[in-house]
């Protein structure tokens, strides 16, 4: 059966998309951290451990990610993108990028901020296009 991401990244469910390839998907996590709290999935492998995965997913993940990240720092302000890898919820191998001001910020179990979907929407749009200027 294919998990909540794989569905995402097939379009089967709705998401905010910030950047995709043939074979990796970022989109805005639906509970953030921060505004702009990405995450990052293979598209193909449903691996639920990020170190299971064949060298070569890992490294065009990891390539993908970084990528991402860069975007994600043009289009949210913050001092740096943090990295987390974590797969406890879901099923399905994925990365957070989280925008941070300071270490605290990538703390799971603090206090969600309340985004809104329109301000969800213009962020990613926003990731999107950083994304896409570093593609052409």
């Amino acid at each position: 059966m294919a998990t909540i991401f794989t569905r995402i990244a097939k379009g089967e469910i709705p998401s905010y998309k910030v950047a995709e390839s043939a074979d990796y998907y970022a989109f805005l996590d639906i509970s953030p951290l921060a505004k702009g709290h990405t995450l990052v999935i293979p598209k193909h492998v449903e691996d639920d451990y990020i170190f299971s995965l064949e060298d070569e997913v890992y490294l065009g993940l990891c390539a993908f990610a970084k990528d991402v990240a860069a975007a994600l720092k043009a289009a949210v302000p913050c001092r740096r993108v943090g990295v987390a890898v974590l797969g406890m919820e879901v099923p399905h191998t994925h990365i957070h990028l989280v925008p941070l001001q300071t270490e605290g910020d990538l703390d799971f179990r603090k206090v969600k901020p309340q985004i809104s979907r329109e301000e969800m929407a213009e962020t990613a749009a926003a990731i999107l296009a950083e994304y896409e200027k570093l593609h052409k």
